[in-house]
């Protein structure tokens, strides 16, 4: 247990307490005058989560601390921060469930593609547009957090709206990628292992050949 994957196990504690926070709706505090709403406590803690996440890298990088548990928990922690914080944000009644539904299921088939391709021995790199993909939904959560507010609801929640249809989007055309990206080099695989296989056959009819 590095670093590294010290602060991936944090990101997968803020999960619950990001939850908490936003469904409760708590706490509520003033500190010297200053209103310290839930909505400042969300994004506080999503911000922090996100930090997490760069730094895990960054560190794993740095110290040369990159681990199979590493590479196994941190997509998954990324996917529970986010698919936590948008299905908080359906029951808050913020966003729409059906995008929420298109963001959620790209995660998860992005996963699943990952690991057939672990499976298969090779690796789908992540493409520039996934990593701008999960930078717009950290904005997109935070803006629509903070536009819980009544008082800055209809500004915030227009923009933050924005956001999440260019999250959607990028969802769609990253996830496009991943799979163009994973069937190329199945494919690849394949044709090798038939390749192999009537090599194989082709030598084996050799020896079995009489002298």
């Amino acid at each position: 247990m590095n670093l590294p994957n010290s602060l991936t196990v944090l990101r997968i504690f803020f999960v619950p307490l990001l939850i908490a926070v936003l469904l409760t709706k708590s706490p509520n505090v003033d500190f010297r005058g200053f209103p310290m709403h839930f909505e400042f406590w969300g994004v506080l803690i999503l911000l922090l989560a996100a930090a997490t996440d760069w730094a895990d890298g960054y560190f794993a990088r740095r110290r040369l601390q990159v681990t199979t548990l590493g590479i196994l928990l941190d997509p998954i922690a990324d996917k529970l921060l986010i698919s936590a914080s948008f299905v908080s944000l359906v029951d808050m009644h913020l966003v729409p469930a059906w995008m929420v539904v298109i963001i959620i299921g790209r995660e998860f088939t992005v996963l699943g593609l990952r690991n057939i391709a672990s499976a298969e021995g090779f690796t789908i790199a992540a493409s520039l547009l996934g990593k701008t993909k999960m930078v717009l939904q950290v904005c997109a959560v935070a803006v629509l957090i903070a536009g819980a507010r009544q008082e800055l609801h209809p500004l915030l929640n227009k923009l933050g709206l924005c956001l999440l249809w260019l999250v959607v989007v990028s969802a769609l055309v990253s996830a496009a990628q991943y799979f163009l990206k994973f069937w190329g080099q199945l494919d690849d695989r394949i044709k090798q292992r038939r390749k192999l296989r009537m090599m194989e056959s082709h030598k084996k009819s050799e020896d079995a050949i009489p002298l």
